[in-house]
């Protein structure tokens, strides 16, 4: 089974002069970014509003509030089949990376893998295979097994030799919080990710990740107006440091305030009890330009290019292979 297919891992510096190669996938929200005749000033301002949480953050022994920078990388990841042919290579997932550049010190410290996940399989899964089913009136169904492979080879990658070669901790894969669920305080708070929500049901999204082997909590940092869904393998609250939590937060809550800004740019924080919505005109627009429309769309392209080059060509060897591989450990 470990012979079938092997993993390959590039990475590309995610800073001011990054500009998307052919082989990126452009459904990525770095790639959304550092397009148009604004990419520089886009990525220019992105990195600066991820310093500025970050500092905010990391207050202690930061009287100047400029102490630390985050260094990101766009870690690819390529999946290649052992047997010859055309499409022996696929673009599997691609996240960022993040370092914490310590300004008094020089050190530099590694941040946590994951923020800004991105899939084509998943595009597969969410925006052809999922519209295909026919749903009775009122009720909202999913094919069955949905996400089961795409959970079984996220696993498999964390299991690898080429993950585990690359990288000392699991991936933490921050995002929003579901519009469809509503979330209430528990009481619980965390020194660094702040206030812990818990949704009065588990989202498809939840459930998704969940087959990946990965649970979630919610937390609402200092300062932050809405919570944020953190998917973990492990212990979230023990596993990594405070500074690496803080870098996580500063680079994923930039994003949200740049493509999710009725949510995350609200000018009234959530409450006790809380329904995201993007239909709130309450909010302070970053200025960062993105094409939320154009990322839709792209990933329906991206869905049917997956079909066509990973999941038909391949669909006897990745199937002969789900069927014998284990179900993901939480």
């Amino acid at each position: 089974m470990a012979n079938e297919f092997t993993f390959r891992i590039t990475t590309t510096r995610f800073d001011e002069d990054y500009a998307p190669s052919d082989s990126s996938r452009i459904t990525t929200n770095f790639a959304n970014l550092a397009r148009g005749e604004r990419r520089r000033e886009n990525l220019h301002d992105a990195l600066a509003m991820i310093d500025g949480r970050l500092n905010d953050l990391a207050r202690t022994g930061n009287p100047a509030g400029d102490r630390y920078t985050a260094e990101l990388d766009i870690v690819s990841v390529q999946l290649r089949f052992a047997d010859e042919g055309d499409d022996q290579e696929f673009p599997l997932l691609e996240v960022l990376d993040i370092h914490i550049l310590d300004r008094v010190t020089g050190e530099r410290h590694q941040g946590i893998v994951g923020n800004n996940f991105s899939s084509y399989l998943r595009d597969y899964d969410f925006s052809v295979l999922l519209p295909s089913v026919q749903h009775t009136p009122g009720e909202f169904s999913v094919p069955e097994g949905f996400g089961d492979l795409h959970g079984k080879l996220f696993q498999h990658f964390l299991e690898s030799s080429a993950y585990r070669e690359r990288f000392v901790l699991p991936p933490v894969v921050c995002i929003s919080v579901s519009t469809s669920r509503t979330y209430r305080r528990n009481g619980n708070r965390h020194p660094v990710l702040g206030a812990e929500y818990e949704q009065d049901a588990f989202s498809l999204t939840d459930e998704y990740f969940g087959k990946m082997g990965l649970q979630v909590r919610y937390f609402m940092p200092r300062g932050s107006v809405a919570p944020l869904a953190f998917y973990f393998r492990g212990d979230l609250l023990n596993d990594y440091t405070d500074l690496q939590l803080m870098a996580t937060i500063a680079t994923m809550e930039t994003f949200q305030k740049i493509y999710r800004p009725e949510i995350y740019s609200a000018t009234a924080a959530a409450g006790e009890v809380y329904r995201p919505s993007l239909e709130s005109a309450d909010f302070a627009p970053t200025g960062i330009t993105y094409d939320r429309v154009e990322r839709s769309q792209l990933a329906s392209t991206q869905g049917r290019y997956a079909d066509e080059h990973f999941v038909t060509p391949h669909r006897h060897v990745l199937t002969r292979w789900a069927a014998r591989y284990p179900a993901p450990v939480r």
